[in-house]
């Protein structure tokens, strides 16, 4: 082979190896391109990564504060279904102390009422022993002190206008040649307002009565206020006991 052809080929392999030089550059070129590309987008995604490494952390710690509140929570709420536990056991002990409180005030009611039949049978029976006693001493009392003479005393009932009046002790007679009628209460205790009660019951018959009227109280005990009002109103008030000062 002659030196031309040889040149010639070796000319020809060498614009074919600058061919495929220029292709490699342009290769290496675009991989080039390709790499820097790709450099971004790991770049890109190491910045997201790390945007998401730093929420998860940020909801790790929001986790953690949830379960701190969380537990905080049920503490409260095991304090206060402890509360409501005593305030029921409370309640369950004033239930019982009202229950005893209500048993108590039955048997208390039941010994008043017991005792109330009681004080009623002795206040009839010492009503009655009373005014026995008060239709035994007046007559002679009015008879000795006030010169009123009057045979017998009773019990007496009387209708003015529509009402029933009763009478614990009346009875007719004589003072001075004047007709009066013993108009009387009996009290276990004579108060002024008993007096005056009983002058105002007196006033009421007065047009029933054949007689002038005398207001006579007999009882055990005699309020000084009793003795006031009879000498205000010219009543007669004894004691079972003696004389009351007029």
């Amino acid at each position: 082979m002659d030196l031309e052809t040889r040149i010639d080929r070796l000319e020809g392999a060498l614009t074919r190896l600058a061919e495929a030089q220029a292709r490699t550059e342009e290769r290496v070129t675009r991989l080039e391109e390709a790499i820097i590309r790709l450099t971004d987008r790991v770049d890109r995604l190491a910045e997201a990564q790390a945007r998401t490494e730093a929420r998860v952390e940020a909801l790790a710690q929001a986790q953690t504060r949830t379960e701190a509140r969380v537990e905080a929570l049920a503490q409260a709420q095991a304090r206060t279904e402890a509360g409501v536990e005593a305030l029921a056991q409370a309640q369950t002990r004033t239930e019982a102390r009202v229950e005893a409180l209500a048993q108590a005030q039955a048997r208390t009611e039941s010994a008043l009422l017991v005792l109330a039949q009681q004080v009623g049978r002795l206040s009839d029976t010492i009503g009655f022993t009373l005014e026995d006693l008060a239709r035994d001493l007046t007559p002679p009392y009015l008879a000795r002190h006030l010169g009123i003479d009057v045979g017998s005393l009773e019990r007496r009932f009387f209708s003015v206008d529509g009402d029933e009046v009763e009478v614990d002790l009346y009875g007719e007679g004589h003072r001075d040649g004047e007709a009066i009628v013993v108009v009387g209460e009996v009290r276990s205790r004579i108060y002024g307002r008993d007096v005056e009660g009983a002058v105002h019951r007196a006033r009421r018959l007065a047009a029933h009565l054949p007689g002038v009227a005398v207001v006579v109280l007999f009882g055990f005990v005699i309020h000084p206020s009793a003795s006031e009002v009879a000498r205000r109103h010219d009543a007669i008030v004894i004691a079972s006991s003696g004389p009351v000062p007029r």
